[in-house]
């Protein structure tokens, strides 16, 4: 099944002010939410979503570090470069980013009991233990944040697996063919 990417123009009209404020806030309109503009009501509830986790009391790169354990977690090539950029810009650590981007254990204590937890509950259904989460200082509050960015970001990460979204020019630097050392798939 093929996806095409919809602009402004070609979208269904439902979707095209959704296409519109995305390009007012990022200056362009990456292929997911082109593609994901075929079903107005999934993009609507992708952005809503999003926006709501956004919201919460965990920080920027706590958020990114939800979003990235579950991207890596289920292959989103897209949503991999995507958020590594995202942490780059937010001048998180090449090593955060690469511990995140590889799978395996961050440095930062706290950080790595969100990332823990966060792959605890994508794998059991959120059938997890707190204990280690509460204990690097998260609340239960944090725990249900945790679920709704899995369940946010779970919309889009099979929604670009499902329609083939390609990565834009804009995260090429952040390419992420899979697990693998370094930033780039060359490296």
């Amino acid at each position: 099944m093929t996806f095409a990417g919809h602009t402004i123009e070609t979208a269904p009209e439902q979707a095209k002010p959704l296409i519109a404020g995305v390009r007012r806030k990022l200056g362009f309109v990456p292929e997911p939410v082109a593609r994901m503009a075929e079903s107005p009501e999934l993009l609507g509830a992708f952005l809503d979503n999003a926006a709501v986790f956004d919201r919460t009391t965990l920080s920027p790169v706590e958020r990114e570090v939800v979003i990235m354990t579950l991207a890596t977690r289920v292959r989103c090539h897209y949503c991999v470069a995507m958020h590594s950029s995202i942490l780059d810009k937010r001048s998180a650590s090449a090593d955060l980013i690469d511990g995140l981007r590889e799978g395996r254990p961050l440095a930062d204590v706290r950080l790595e009991a969100l990332r823990r937890f966060t792959k605890a509950v994508i794998e059991t259904g959120g059938d997890t233990d707190t204990a280690a989460f509460l204990a690097a200082g998260f609340t239960r509050r944090n725990a249900l944040e945790v679920v709704l960015g899995i369940g946010a970001y779970t919309m889009s990460t099979f929604a670009n697996r499902l329609t083939g979204a390609p990565l834009d020019a804009q995260f090429e630097e952040h390419r992420w063919d899979g697990y693998q050392t370094g930033r780039s798939a060359t490296g």
